[in-house]
């Protein structure tokens, strides 16, 4: 927003107002925001919020009072609404790459264990079809409950199925208490860690030794060797301070930003209506190359690259480029 403003604003000058609200993770509290920001603030469009509950509550709110819903978080893909516009990684974007790169360096036999909710599981639907479709095999699948704490059993079952590749998504606490026992028995080196969606905002929870060797899919990393990395990161530090993390999630929302800006420009108004016929295929460069927002199905075309934590960080292995997602629209009518 800030660097909207200081190159000019929108339509001859206006500036971006940002008006923070706090959902505090309830679904009746986001409700509650979102129809307050629309009808008394009176905000052109929503940021927000993490969880997919959410959202989809979100999204019936948008929908009712016409206001564009910009959401920048990894989510399980198939959400088609005129409202809704997603800067988004989908299991697409993660499977498509990861899973040849796991078989061809790491092995066929996949273990999948993850959050009994919707993104691990369709995230494991398209794994499994993936690792079947290119010759390999599921040997273990398994959902936790959120308040499991105790991965002995689980890690005993990883080991004794023969499994070369542990594709693990579970959330929070629970996933770096699992990463921990991980390495404490000794699997690493032995078995491949694989994340999806692991960024730097995870790294401050776990010692450099049990973080070694994670694999993990993303469209963007802090260190990433090009210039529009390199300048996005150096700007985010220079306004909020030296320590800040900067991660997938920082550059989603700072896109989000400014495709909106390029709509009020080419719409030449802040009429909701227009500005939403005008954010669909528009590309701009965030901080890892040109990224594309779809008219088709409010999504995106991002520049997906493989990591691995080496040395307490996050250090690209192979860079994969553009990957298209299938239309999240196909065979729906948007709502």
């Amino acid at each position: 927003v800030a660097d909207v403003n200081a190159s000019g604003g929108v339509l001859g000058g206006r500036d971006f107002e940002l008006v923070i609200e706090d959902e505090k993770t309830d679904l009746k509290t986001a409700i509650e925001k979102t129809e307050k920001v629309i009808l008394q603030d009176k905000v052109i469009a929503v940021m927000g919020p993490t969880s997919s509950a959410h959202r989809d509550a979100m999204v019936e709110i948008v929908t009712r009072y016409k206001t564009p819903l910009l959401y920048g978080v990894d989510y399980e893909g198939g959400s088609c609404y005129r409202y809704l516009f997603c800067y988004s990684p989908i299991p697409d974007h993660y499977v498509k790459p990861l899973i040849p790169y796991l078989m061809e360096n790491y092995g066929k036999t996949f273990y999948l264990l993850g959050a009994d909710y919707v993104w691990p599981i369709k995230m494991s639907e398209a794994i499994r079809a993936e690792v079947l479709h290119s010759g390999g095999s599921v040997v273990g699948e398994e959902y936790l409950g959120f308040s499991v704490k105790e991965f002995e059993g689980y890690i005993r079952r990883i080991v004794q199925s023969g499994a070369k590749v542990v594709v693990m998504m579970l959330s929070g606490s629970a996933g770096q208490i699992f990463v921990r026992r991980f390495s404490e028995q000794g699997l690493q080196g032995k078995v491949k860690l694989v994340v999806p969606a692991f960024n730097e905002n995870y790294l401050a929870g776990l010692g450099k030794e049990e973080a070694e060797g994670i694999v993990t899919c993303n469209p963007f990393l802090a260190n990433l060797d090009r210039p529009e990395a390199r300048d996005f990161v150096s700007r985010q530090k220079k306004m909020f301070g030296t320590n800040t993390v900067v991660s997938y999630f920082a550059e989603s929302h700072y896109g989000l930003i400014l495709f909106l800006k390029k709509a009020i420009e080419k719409a030449k108004t802040d009429d909701k209506e227009k500005v939403i016929d005008a954010m669909g295929d528009q590309t701009l460069v965030v901080g890892n190359g040109p990224v594309t927002l779809r008219a088709s199905d409010r999504h995106m075309i991002l520049n997906m690259l493989i990591a691995e934590v080496k040395g307490g960080d996050l250090v690209m292995t192979k860079y994969i480029g553009p990957v298209a997602p299938s239309d999240q629209c196909a065979g729906q009518k948007k709502a």
